[in-house]
C-alpha cells in the first residue's frame, strides 16, 4: 500500500530559506571577488599600457567641440579651461541648438576674449534625430575648421595639457578613436555626492575592467579624439542621432572598420550639476538604462555583483547572527577598502575618498534602480522624456 508522507509546514519554510540565503551569498561573494579584480585591472592599466606605435613630428591643428545647453553649475571655468589649452593651434566651438538659450551671452563673451580665430559659436537647430546632444554637435561641426576633432562635453574641466593627450595617439594610423577616464567633482549635497559615487566608484571601474579584459571596448563620450575621416566611415553623427548611448555606438562602429577604441589612463573631471534628489534619482535611473541599451547581456549579469544589498540581506534572513554579521562586515569592508583603493590611486579622487561613508547607501538605492532600468519603458534626458526601444535608440513620446 503507497504510504504518503506529509512534509511538515516548517520544514519547507526552513528549506527555502536556506535557498534563498544561499541566493544572496551568490552576489555577496562574487561582487567581493569583482571588486578585487577591478583593483587588479586598474593597476595593470596603469602599469601596462602598451606604448605608442607613432608620434606626431608637429602637432596637427584640431577642432574641439564643444556643446552646450544652459547655463550649468561652473559652466564659465569649464569652457575657459578648453580655451586655454597648451596646445600650438586649435580652434574651439561651442554649439546650441536655441536662439535663447541662457549661456549665449557667456559664450559671446569667450569669443570676443580669445577671439574668433579660437573661438567659435554655432547657433544651429539641426534635428538629425532624438539624441539631443548629437543634433547639437551637429550645428558646431560646421564650424569645424580641422580635421582632427576633439568632443568635449559642456560639464568637463580640463587641465592645460589635456590636447596634447588626447591627440597623440591618433599619430597611429591604427587608432580609430581616444577617450579618457573621468571623475566627478564639485558636488554640493548628499545627492550629488552619491552622483559622484555612482561614476568614480562604480561607473569607472566596471569600465576598465571591462575594457581590460576583452568583455566590452569603451568609448567614453565626455572627452572623445578621432579624425574626421574615421567619423564619416562610420556614417557620420547621421549613424547615431538616434541611440540613446551614442558614445558607445560610435565605438562600436569603429571598431567595425577594424581599428583601436584607445582609453588612455588620464583623468577629466565632470562636474556634478543635479538641482534636487528628483532629479538625482532620474538620473540614477537614466545611468542604468544607459548601460542595459549598450550592453543588455552584461548589464542582466550585473546582479551577481551587487555585493552589499544582498549581504545586508543575507545578514537580516540570519536574523543578524554571528555568521550573517560577519558576511556583511566582511563585504562592506571589502567594497570600501577596494573603492578606496580605486578613488585614492585610480583616479586621484580625493573628493570621492571623503565621501565614501555614503557608498553603501548608493550601492542599496543602485538595486533599485536596476530594476526599474527594466520595468521603465521611458527615459529622460535633459528635462525630456523619451520612449526606450530594445535596440537601444529613443524615440521621442508622442
Amino acid at each position: 500500500m503507497l504510504e504518503v508522507r506529509v512534509v511538515p509546514f516548517d520544514y519547507l519554510a526552513l528549506s527555502l530559506l536556506g535557498v534563498v540565503e544561499w541566493i544572496c551569498l551568490v552576489p555577496a561573494i562574487c561582487g567581493s571577488i569583482f571588486a578585487v579584480l577591478c583593483v587588479l585591472t586598474m593597476i595593470w592599466f596603469h602599469a601596462k599600457r602598451p606604448a605608442l606605435k607613432a608620434r606626431f613630428n608637429d602637432w596637427p591643428p584640431v577642432t574641439v567641440l564643444k556643446p552646450v545647453h544652459g547655463l550649468e553649475k561652473n559652466l564659465r571655468e569649464n569652457l575657459r579651461s578648453t580655451c586655454i589649452q597648451e596646445y600650438p593651434g586649435f580652434q574651439v566651438v561651442f554649439s546650441v541648438q536655441e536662439l535663447d538659450d541662457p549661456a549665449i551671452p557667456l559664450l559671446r563673451e569667450m569669443e570676443k576674449e580669445f577671439g574668433p580665430e579660437r573661438v567659435a559659436v554655432a547657433i544651429e537647430n539641426y534635428r538629425l534625430g532624438t539624441n539631443g546632444k548629437i543634433n547639437n554637435l551637429m550645428g558646431g561641426l560646421l564650424k569645424a575648421k580641422y580635421d582632427i576633432l576633439v568632443i568635449s562635453d559642456s560639464d568637463v574641466r580640463l587641465k592645460p595639457d589635456y590636447l596634447k593627450t588626447i591627440v597623440a595617439p591618433l599619430a597611429d594610423p591604427d587608432i580609430g578613436c581616444v577617450c579618457t577616464l573621468y571623475k566627478a567633482a564639485c558636488a554640493e549635497r548628499w545627492f550629488e555626492r552619491i552622483e559622484m559615487l555612482t561614476l568614480s566608484a562604480d561607473l569607472i571601474p566596471s569600465a576598465v575592467f571591462a575594457h581590460i579584459t576583452g568583455a566590452s571596448k569603451v568609448c567614453f563620450g565626455a572627452t572623445t579624439a578621432l579624425r574626421r575621416q574615421t567619423l564619416d566611415q562610420v556614417g557620420g553623427l547621421q549613424a547615431l542621432a538616434d541611440y540613446l548611448v551614442e558614445d558607445f555606438e560610435m565605438g562600436q562602429l569603429i571598431a567595425g572598420l577594424g581599428k583601436k577604441v584607445w582609453l588612455i589612463p588620464y583623468v577629466v573631471e565632470t562636474v556634478v550639476d543635479l538641482k534636487n534628489a528628483s532629479q538625482w534619482w532620474n538620473h540614477q535611473v537614466y545611468w542604468d538604462q544607459n548601460n542595459r541599451a549598450a550592453r543588455p547581456l552584461v548589464f542582466f549579469m550585473t546582479y551577481i555583483i551587487r555585493s552589499v544589498p544582498f549581504a545586508l540581506l543575507y545578514a537580516i534572513l540570519r536574523m543578524g547572527d554571528p555568521l550573517g554579521l560577519a558576511v556583511l562586515a566582511a563585504v562592506l569592508g571589502i567594497r570600501l577598502l577596494t573603492a578606496a583603493t580605486i578613488l585614492g590611486w585610480g583616479l586621484r579622487d580625493y573628493e570621492g575618498l571623503r565621501n565614501l561613508a555614503l557608498l553603501p547607501l548608493r550601492d542599496l538605492v543602485a538595486l533599485v534602480s536596476y530594476v526599474l532600468a527594466y520595468a521603465k519603458r521611458t527615459t529622460v534626458w535633459r528635462g525630456k522624456e523619451f520612449v526606450l526601444t530594445r535596440d537601444g535608440r529613443i524615440l521621442a513620446r508622442k
